[in-house]
């Protein structure tokens, strides 16, 4: 058996983040003060993190025949991915995020699906045997969720592991969920497929017993900087703490949480011990600015690591 394999299906997007002072009215014009473009999407964010922690990670997505595909592929190759299931969609743009963000840290974000969208059940059979042949899958809800839940359908026939990143919140059909045998939803996420509010151990409880009902064997709710609420069917869940750190920028936490958790599974850890792996690159990640730029690589986490104990 050589290293563990994983697979991880999703979007790709380049974010354009303008800060300015306060949103502009309609038929206004307002002058930025810091321009960047920077490479995101969840799918992309947790492939980054697993390859960065240390994963053996093949990376199913599309971008756009344009020069920004053309750099996040090549980004993605120094980040210790396979790309070769990186498709670049003739006539069509890399999936873009329009953000604007305000003194105030807020921000009001325009998305364009653009090659997303192209990442249908035909290019998901086209690599099925990736799925076949890797230990565990990745996903998220940026592609389209024909195409997730076929790539479900084909690990599960092949006892390749299905993980489940329900971001953004939607509901989803109880014939995907019964495919998932382990779900990271937030607070929100997990009260969109659940109805029930996780306000508390109490709700987290509950909530991740009705997803264990839909036939999910574990289930890890994220609760920001309180840790995860981590349940397993038929045992007794529990919070495993988060590291305190001093926060700059939350917005790639959870892809990096996703990401670095599956990498310290395929090695063999543990559920807490991979929960703590990805409570430290989340950890890392969140004292750093940006998406990609502020995921953390395996000796840094390491080191995190060591540090605490």
């Amino acid at each position: 058996m050589g290293t563990a394999k994983l697979v991880v299906l999703g979007s790709i997007n380049a974010d354009h983040i303008l800060n300015i002072e306060q949103f502009p009215q309609p038929g206004e014009t307002v002058r930025g003060n810091h321009y960047q473009v920077a490479f995101g999407g969840k799918g992309a964010n947790q492939a980054v993190a697993a390859g960065r922690s240390g994963a053996d990670i093949t990376f199913i997505a599309c971008v756009g025949d344009d020069s920004i595909g053309q750099n996040i592929k090549k980004q993605l190759e120094t980040d210790s991915i396979h790309i070769e299931c990186i498709d670049a969609v003739k006539n069509e743009t890399t999936g873009v995020a329009l953000i604007f963000v305000n003194q105030q840290g807020e921000n009001v974000i325009g998305i364009h699906a653009g090659a997303n969208a192209h990442l249908t059940t035909e290019r998901v059979n086209h690599y099925q045997q990736k799925i076949i042949d890797a230990d565990a899958v990745l996903m998220q809800l940026e592609s389209p969720i024909e195409a997730v839940q076929l790539a479900a359908e084909i690990a599960q026939k092949n006892n390749t592991k299905v993980i489940l990143n329900p971001a953004p919140a939607q509901a989803l059909p109880d014939s995907l969920l019964a495919l998932v045998d382990i779900i990271t939803p937030n607070e929100t996420e997990a009260e969109h497929l659940t109805g029930i509010a996780v306000n508390d151990d109490h709700g987290a409880q509950a909530a991740a017993q009705a997803l264990h009902d839909k036939g999910i064997s574990k289930v890890i709710i994220t609760l920001g900087a309180r840790g995860v609420w981590f349940s397993e069917k038929g045992k007794l869940g529990k919070i495993i703490a988060g590291f305190k750190v001093k926060a700059v920028d939350t917005i790639a936490a959870g892809d990096t949480f996703n990401g670095a958790y599956v990498t310290a599974l395929l090695e063999g850890k543990n559920d807490t011990q991979a929960v703590r792996f990805a409570h430290a690159a989340a950890a890392i990640a969140v004292t750093r600015a940006g998406a990609q730029p502020s995921v953390p690589w395996r000796n840094e986490i390491d080191t995190f690591l060591t540090q605490q104990e």
